[in-house]
């Protein structure tokens, strides 16, 4: 017999791998070309060229022991060293290959710090609309999630609600910047505020409180808006990364936590970090993608895909009278449902072939998320079925 939490886990199936299989049944009644997926954010823009060239000169020139093999849980030295010298160039930092652990994307750099930071009981805060993954990830560790609201009209964090929520069982927060599902970006002036109340809090409780970052669509980011680093605004805090996105490689698994040299017990955290990484079954990053990575740095794919296909599909849902937040980065938009019932809006939706995500999914009842992650031809031919779920709701 499974074990009951996994039951727990089946019965109660992400909605949005649901979606994606609905999408598929209906593709074989109506054809591929007349449904219109919007519900899983797998990117459609193609991986920077030289990734491909990359892939090929390592597999050629290198030996097989080299490119296959084992290393530090960490990852490779120069692929750490590689990744920290961009970003001290990036973002002025001053980090090292040892702030650095090489990881099977963000959900597993999630899932290291996870690993070492929580006790049974512990609470994790992030803020609603989230990601929903983040409550299992948390829960497999016997921690507690917790959410506090944000300013629904641009996705802000509520401060207040924040510090009033903080006890002393908060381990740590957890943001995730740009946002999925809302898109939303967190200003310096929001970092500053959030670290401030952070700073209050850990003298307040006699205690160290971590920030954490989840930031996979960190280079996904439209009209010049700055993605702040958090490592400049607070001690305790980690970064989960990503090149899923920024490099459209989401099925490599291959990401990285760094850490803020200024972090409490720093080397205690490394070394946590380290055996999470392999004890969990990771054991390392993939191998031939941390190489990759490392002569890739600085690669990103083409952002202006991605905001065409935003512009489109923001400029026409708005036209049709929805009320929608203009989405800062990531490729989603997050728009009020215009019934209260977000689910039934999405079954009602299905029926001109459009497949959307209920926003309490995501802990944010009465929205809807669209992936933009699509062609442009596709976006274009789903705007005659939004006019037609429009009209249902006698939208404007």
């Amino acid at each position: 017999m499974i074990s009951n939490r996994l039951k727990s886990l089946i019965s109660n199936s992400t909605t949005i791998r649901a979606m994606f299989e609905e999408g598929k049944r209906l593709s074989k009644i109506h054809g591929e070309e007349n449904v219109f997926d919007f519900s899983i954010g797998n990117p459609n823009v193609e991986p920077p060229e030289n990734i491909k060239e990359v892939i090929i000169d390592i597999l050629n020139e290198e030996s097989p022991n080299f490119v296959h093999g084992y290393m530090h849980n960490s990852g490779y030295e120069d692929v750490r060293d590689t990744i920290s010298t961009f970003l001290n160039k990036k973002y002025d930092l001053s980090l090292t290959g040892k702030n650095l652990v090489m990881t099977c994307g963000a959900a597993g750099g999630l899932n290291i710090i996870f690993e070492s930071i929580l006790n049974p009981g512990d609470e994790i805060i992030t803020f609603s609309p989230y990601f929903g993954e983040y409550k299992n990830y948390v829960e497999t560790f016997h921690g507690i999630l917790t959410t506090v609201p944000t300013n629904t009209e641009n996705f802000e964090p509520d401060l207040e609600a924040l510090a009033n929520a903080i006890t002393s069982k908060t381990k740590a927060i957890l943001i995730n910047t740009p946002n999925n599902p809302t898109g939303a970006i967190y200003s310096k002036e929001v970092l500053r505020g959030l670290t401030h109340v952070l700073n209050v809090k850990e003298k307040e409780l006699n205690t160290s409180i971590y920030l954490i970052s989840d930031e996979p669509y960190r280079e996904i980011v439209y009209d010049d808006v700055e993605v702040p680093c958090i490592l400049k605004y607070y001690n305790n805090s980690f970064i989960a990364y990503s090149y899923s996105k920024s490099l459209s490689l989401p099925g490599e698994r291959i990401g990285y936590v760094v850490t803020n040299s200024l972090m409490n017990d720093f080397d205690e955290m490394m070394a946590a970090l380290n055996i999470s990484n392999r004890v969990l079954g990771f054991v390392n990053a993939p191998s031939l993608f941390q190489r990759v990575i490392a002569k890739t740095i600085g690669s990103e794919v083409d952002v202006n895909i991605y905001k065409k296909n935003r512009d489109l599909l923001y400029n026409h849902l708005v036209s049709l009278g929805f009320t929608c937040f203009k989405p800062q980065g990531a490729f989603y938009l997050f728009p009020k449902s215009p019934i209260e019932d977000d689910k039934k809006f999405c079954e009602d939706a299905k029926q001109f072939n459009l497949l959307l995500v209920p926003g309490s999914t995501f802990g944010c009842p009465g929205h809807v998320r669209l992936a933009y992650c699509t062609s442009y031809e596709k976006i274009e031919k789903s705007l005659q079925a939004f006019d037609k779920l429009a009209a249902l709701y006698n939208l404007k």
